[in-house]
């Protein structure tokens, strides 16, 4: 039997702001020709165990400066470089500037980024005076890695369905936006792979446009490697106001939703779970969405004209579940298991044909110079 754990993120920060200066160069030594050493530079850098929390809670200022050149002198002509200032961050972090431009990501361990360079030391060149550092603000904004991604509306029954998984217990209650903020589960087999699972906070009709949680949602899910799709049955209505929305309704408005944000991240593999197939009625309404969704774009009146999406999702699997009878749990694990065991292989499989490929033409070249060789020697 596989096992879930669930961390809670207690005080999660998912964005920092800081402020980075390189260090100034050096004194140049006009008489003598002499050149001063450049500024350090601010670096960001991935690294294992950490958290954007740890980083403001030992750094309060939030400051970060590249050390000074040395300057040129009788005894060193050539200054010494000022000391490089790292700032150790989380793996799967995007450095932008403050007017919103990407610098770059950190994707895995030991990733490197400099985001504020040091002042060159005086020579020549500069009437032997040094230059001041790059000096900016930078945003490190967290999206959190996970093989799954958990997409569903508020009370589709995502943490029930976490519970289901596991003994887990997140918050479960009756009203919408249960789930605050982000937790990631793992998923151990007995072969001891582990999956990680993302549940995030429940989308809105609007999220693209940042209504609710919004962005603070959708960003986390570009990281995912796959979604999983989590609807209720018997569809659901979010306030007296809206309107009531189907399962099929509820699959292609989040479908919309992530499309309108990002349009790669409908790209990516995708599982439904329709879940609380213990209502009434509920073996009626999945065999009616499954019809639906075999045929989105007869059913597509069904839907706002603003809201239908480019491209209907072809889900790998549908997945009936009750998270609270447990019905279709352990159906639903192997699911998961079997898609991202057939996205690693695939990856595995162009891995090999790319090294295979580049052997080829490899080969091919020495075989050309070999032959080019002998034919030169065949002149001489």
């Amino acid at each position: 039997m596989p096992f879930f754990g669930l961390m809670q993120y207690g005080n999660f920060i998912d964005n920092l702001r800081l402020y980075v200066r390189g260090g100034s160069g050096g004194m140049g030594l006009p008489r003598l020709g002499g050149q001063g050493g450049n500024g350090g530079d601010v670096w960001v850098v991935a690294a294992k165990n950490m958290t954007l929390k740890r980083i403001k809670d030992k750094y309060p200022q939030k400051r970060f400066l590249g050390g000074a050149g040395a300057n040129s002198s009788v005894r060193a002509l050539k200054g010494e470089k000022g000391e490089d200032k790292e700032i150790l961050a989380p793996v799967g972090i995007t450095v932008t500037t403050d007017k919103g431009k990407t610098l770059g990501d950190l994707n895995t361990e030991g990733d490197r980024l400099m985001v504020a360079k040091g002042g060159f030391g005086g020579s020549m060149h500069s009437a032997f005076q040094p230059s001041k550092g790059q000096v900016r603000n930078i945003r490190l904004d967290l999206k959190l890695i996970a093989d799954l991604g958990l997409v569903g509306y508020p009370n589709a029954g995502k943490s029930s369905l976490l519970t289901a998984l596991s003994n887990a217990t997140p918050e479960i209650a009756n009203y919408a936006f249960t789930t605050l903020k982000p937790e990631i589960g793992k998923l151990m087999y007995k072969d001891y792979k582990q999956i990680s699972v993302a549940d995030l906070p429940g989308l809105i009709e609007g999220a693209h446009l940042n209504k609710g949680m919004g962005h603070k949602f959708l960003k986390h899910v570009e990281r995912t490697k796959q979604l999983l799709f989590v609807v209720d049955v018997c569809g659901f209505q979010l306030a007296n106001n809206t309107p009531f929305r189907s399962a099929f309704e509820a699959v292609q408005l989040l479908t919309k939703e992530l499309e309108l944000y990002k349009e790669e991240l409908v790209l990516k593999p995708a599982l439904l779970v329709v879940n609380k197939m213990d209502l009434p009625d509920a073996e009626g309404k999945l065999e009616e969405l499954k019809e639906q969704l075999q045929n989105p774009d007869e059913f597509s009146d069904l839907l706002p004209d603003d809201m239908i999406p480019k491209n209907y999702l072809n889900f790998r699997h549908v997945v009936p579940v009750s998270a609270s009878t447990g019905f279709g749990i352990e159906h639903l694990k192997s699911c998961i298991r079997e898609s991202l065991d057939e996205d690693a292989e695939m990856a595995t499989k162009a891995i090999h044909q790319e090294r295979l490929q580049l052997n080829h033409t490899v080969n091919r070249r020495l075989f050309g110079q070999r032959m080019l060789s002998k034919y030169k020697t065949l002149l001489q």
